[in-house]
């Protein structure tokens, strides 16, 4: 079994090509390609820690895989990453593992942005703007993610400490030195100055509520992806023009679509999505509810281990 260590994987991933994988993932679980199981959650409650397991396998593939990421906000006191993380390819024809990519986060990180991205896209979004609602690591790879797709020129971040969302205009602006990033007061602000949104906060009460949006805004909600975490007024899902899940099932139980399950019977899964795109008023606002598949960690993870063997 080989082991890939974080700089190897860095330095082997394009951000263009991830973004294609995560279509193809979506595309594919869409179509009932992939057995991918619900996740599964462990809390350490003296830690205020959770830990996630998700897997996947696409029939006729050559591996199956498991991934294991982790929060501990502590570490952060300890001047450690709050997130870590790894993924295992096994042989899908003997079980054998292959490959442990020991990414400490990172490919999980990489296509939760990736994703949000690639719908942007699919969505024909054209915006030069970008409110992102989070200081963490994810907002960070939103922003970076996002320009690969979109001409962007402003970028506006919000978080609930001062310090910490001066650091992430920080970063952000050295990632995009050609972009203009600043930082916001409110959540609403935000909404006020930006008709592409992406939440990506652990907040369990409603950060945005319908009446901050303006007509034609698109929302892809990232932050919700266990029972109780909430970032958007149900609202929000029961008025959207567009309601969009990376998977119906999923999110009804750890999304948005926890708190507005009675949207379930209209919410279209982005892959069918990506696929064949209904039509709907593009005036109104849309929604993305996003809670992060075990396909897409398949996806990835093969797209390291190959890129990583050459």
């Amino acid at each position: 079994m080989r082991i890939i260590g974080l700089a190897e994987i860095r330095g082997a991933l394009d951000h263009a090509a991830v973004i294609e994988r995560m279509r193809d993932a979506l595309v594919a679980q869409a179509r009932g390609e992939c057995d991918t199981p619900m996740p599964m959650h462990l809390d350490i409650e003296s830690e205020r820690a959770e830990i996630h397991m998700k897997s996947s396998y696409r029939r006729g593939g050559q591996y199956f895989a498991l991934k294991i990421a982790s929060t501990f906000p502590g570490n952060v006191a300890r001047g450690l990453p709050a997130g870590n993380g790894m993924m295992l390819l096994g042989s899908a024809e003997t079980g054998a593992p292959v490959a442990l990519l020991a990414d400490e986060g990172y490919l999980t990180d990489l296509r939760t942005a990736a994703v949000a991205a690639m719908m942007a896209r699919e969505l024909g979004r054209r915006d030069t703007a970008l409110g992102i609602l989070g200081t963490g690591v994810q907002a960070r790879l939103q922003a970076l993610l996002h320009a690969e797709v979109l001409d962007l020129k402003k970028v506006w971040i919000w978080g609930r400490t001062p310090e910490r969302a001066a650091q992430c205009r920080h970063d952000v602006a050295a990632l995009l030195p050609e972009v203009e990033v600043v930082t916001a007061q409110t959540p609403a602000e935000v909404a006020r100055h930006a008709r592409l949104i992406v939440t990506a906060t652990a907040s369990r009460q409603p950060l945005l509520r319908f009446a901050d949006f303006e007509p034609g805004t698109h929302i892809s909600a990232v932050g919700a992806d266990a029972p109780g975490k909430q970032e958007l007024e149900a609202e929000i899902l029961r008025r959207a023009a567009l309601l969009l899940v990376d998977s119906r099932r999923q999110c009804e139980k750890l999304g948005e679509l926890q708190h507005a399950s009675a949207e379930n019977h209209r919410a279209v899964e982005a892959g069918a999505y990506c696929e064949s795109p209904p039509a709907w008023d593009r005036g109104g606002i849309s929604v993305c509810d996003f809670t992060g598949l075990g396909v897409e960690d398949l996806y990835i993870a093969e797209y390291g281990y190959e890129r990583s063997a050459h």
